[in-house]
Order: structure tokens, then sequence, then C-alpha cells
């Protein structure tokens, strides 16, 4: 009997955040008359099972939340994209070519990267191009191909055709999601094949993600996390967000 309970619960669940959008814990704890401790539970399960994906406070059907534009993802976590990003900007090393992804946290970096001397820094997005475009001592190439719109990078042929002739120190990864078993997640697989080809040509990859991004699965479209990858998020990451990450032995660095 109770397992039919939580089947029916987590099915209408499914049912209020398709409708709404969004389903709140506490609303969901009052309307079902438990506790928000078996209403998190409830989203976790499905969660996993990739009905929804978790927010702060509750989740959101995925078929009922499509991709955010690149403007409304540099309002969320500001301070903490921005920490990552100065941390991730203060590993490159005069004299170094770098590879920095489209996205709002590897984007930041570019405002840390301004006085660099004798880098070149190789970009698929558009907002490091803007950031460096002043910048006098830094070399800025552009991958070029086809513009998403929402994410401000490219991607597509002629992208994955530059990328064959040039490879990197260092790249600097986005994610529109990450996790320890899958790897990187993001809503096309155009994005995703970019990715494996920035891995291949680096000598260190890093991932750039803020701690509501850790563990979640809001697309179906994954690169694989390589072998030394290090995975850069901020200090309101929780130990139960980042042990699946450590217990795969992806080195952490909290900011």
């Amino acid at each position: 009997m109770a397992v039919r309970q939580s089947q029916a619960r987590r099915a209408e669940i499914v049912r209020l955040a398709k409708s709404s959008g969004l389903a709140s814990v506490e609303d969901l704890s009052v309307l079902f008359g438990v506790t928000p401790s078996t209403i998190r539970r409830d989203l976790g399960q499905l969660t996993t099972e990739g009905l929804l994906a978790r927010t702060y406070g509750g989740a959101i059907a995925l078929d009922a939340h499509p991709e955010s534009s690149i403007r409304q993802r540099a309002l969320e976590g500001f301070e903490a994209k921005r920490a990552i990003a100065k941390w991730a900007a203060s590993q490159v090393l005069p004299g170094e070519t770098v590879l920095l992804d489209a996205g709002t946290t590897v984007g930041a970096m570019g405002e840390f990267l301004r006085d660099a001397t004798r880098l070149t820094v190789i970009t698929a997005g558009l907002t490091a191009l803007e950031e460096l475009a002043d910048a006098n001592d830094v070399r800025v190439e552009c991958l070029g191909g086809t513009l998403r719109h929402l994410s401000q990078g490219f991607v597509g042929p002629l992208a994955e055709s530059s990328l064959a002739r040039v490879s990197f120190d260092r790249a600097f990864l986005g994610a529109d999601a990450v996790t320890a078993d899958r790897g990187i997640c993001e809503a096309e697989l155009e994005q995703t094949r970019l990715k494996e080809l920035m891995i291949e040509r680096a000598g260190e990859v890093y991932v750039l993600a803020h701690a509501a991004k850790l563990g979640q699965r809001p697309f179906h479209a994954w690169a694989p996390l390589p072998p030394g990858v290090t995975l850069v998020t901020d200090s309101s990451a929780t130990d139960e967000q980042l042990r699946p990450f450590t217990d795969a032995g992806i080195a952490v660095v909290t900011v």
C-alpha cells in the first residue's frame, strides 16, 4: 500500500510540475500531507529517473523549463561564478595557450585575464571575446562556426574543424550540469561533441560549475569526464554533492 501511495504521489508531482513548471517542497508537503523530507526523497527519485530537475527549494519539469538564455544565466549565482572564474584565471601562466568555452562562468574569466602577458586565448564564446577584445597583450582566436543564440557560443562542423588545428595548455569548460557518472550535461549533442574535442586537445582540463549544477540532469546530451579533470565549484556545495566526484577520483576545488 505504501509503495502504491508513493508512486501515485510522485506521478501527481510530475503532473503538477508540468502544468505549472515548478514544484515547491513546502507547497507539495502541505498538499499531500507528508513531511518535507518525504517530498525531497520523492523529488530525488524523480530526478534520478530523469522526470524532473532539482532546483533550490523544489524541482522543475524538464519539458516545462526550456534552456535559459545566457542573459538569464548571468544573474544566477553571480558571486559564486565570479569566484570560480577568478580562481580558474589564477591557474593560467604567462605564455600559455588556453581555451575558454562558451558560458557565463568561463566567460567571466576574461575579466581576470585582461592583464595577462604573452597569453593566447582560443574561445568558442562571445562573452570571453567581449571581455578580451581590447586586452593588448592577449592574442585572441575565435573557433567560429554556427552561433547558438541561447548560449552565445559557436558549435558545428566549422568549430570542430578549427579544433583539429590547435591544442591548448589548459581548457576551461562550462556546463549546464555535471554528474560524476555521466559527465557534462548540455542541451544539444553539438555542444557535447565540441567539448569532447576540446578535451582531446588540452593538457589540463577544468570544468567550472557552481553548486546548483552539481548532480543535475536537465538534458540528455553528455560529454564524459576525462581522467585527471578538475571540477571547480563554489563553497556552497555540500559534502553530499561533492562525494560522488571524489569517490570517482575526480579532483575537486571549492572556492
